[in-house]
C-alpha cells in the first residue's frame, strides 16, 4: 500500500503537475491596473515580449519598443510589457509609478501588465512557458536581463528570442519582426 502511495505522490507531484504542457493564450495575467486577462485577445497576432524596467541602462529601450509598435501596431504587431524587479532591483515602483514613468518619459501606449518575476523560484508561468522546451516547444531558454524579447508568431510558437542588448530597430531583429508580420 505504501508503495502505491509513493506512486501516486510522485506522479502527481507539483513538479510534474507544473510542467504540462500549457496553452500561451490560456496563462492567467493582470494587466497594470490588476484586472485579470490573458493573451487570447491577441491570438492570431505576432507578439513581442518583453521584461522591462524602469531604472535600467537599457531604459531608453522603451523608445525605441514604442517606435516599433507605432510603425507596425496596424500590421497586428502588439508588443506586451511584464515589469520585472528580478535584476538588481531595478523595477522598484508600483503598478501605478511604473505606468506614470513609461507615459510622461517615453510615450508607451503598447499594453503593460502587472510586475512579475521572470526567473527563480517564484516564476511567473508565462515566463516558466517562454523559457522551458518542454512548455514552448522551441528551446529553453534563461532571461538574462532586462529588456530580453520573445518573438511569437501567429500560431503562439516563438519564432526568436532576443538578448536584452539586442535593440528592436537594429537590421536583424526589425527584419524577423517583418517576416512574422
Amino acid at each position: 500500500m505504501l508503495w502505491l502511495f509513493l506512486l501516486v505522490s510522485l506522479f502527481f507531484s507539483p513538479q510534474n503537475i507544473n510542467h504540462q504542457p500549457m496553452n500561451l493564450y490560456e496563462i492567467p495575467l493582470l494587466n497594470i491596473h490588476g484586472e485579470e486577462t490573458t493573451l487570447a485577445k491577441y491570438k492570431g497576432q505576432p507578439m513581442l515580449i518583453v521584461n522591462v524596467a524602469s531604472e535600467c541602462g537599457l531604459t531608453p529601450q522603451y523608445q525605441d519598443l514604442q517606435s516599433l509598435y507605432d510603425r507596425y501596431q496596424s500590421e497586428g504587431l502588439v508588443i506586451l510589457g511584464f515589469p520585472s524587479n528580478d535584476f538588481m532591483g531595478q523595477e522598484p515602483g508600483t503598478e501605478e509609478e511604473i505606468l506614470e514613468f513609461c507615459r510622461t518619459n517615453f510615450g508607451v501606449s503598447f499594453p503593460l501588465f502587472s510586475k512579475i518575476s521572470v526567473k527563480g523560484e517564484d516564476i511567473h508561468p508565462l515566463y516558466e512557458y517562454l523559457t522551458t522546451e518542454k512548455l514552448n516547444g522551441k528551446a529553453d531558454s534563461e532571461v538574462t536581463w532586462n529588456f530580453q524579447k520573445y518573438l511569437i508568431g501567429k500560431n503562439g510558437e516563438i519564432i526568436e528570442i532576443f538578448s536584452p542588448r539586442q535593440r528592436v530597430l537594429e537590421e536583424e531583429v526589425l527584419s524577423t519582426i517583418q517576416k512574422a508580420l
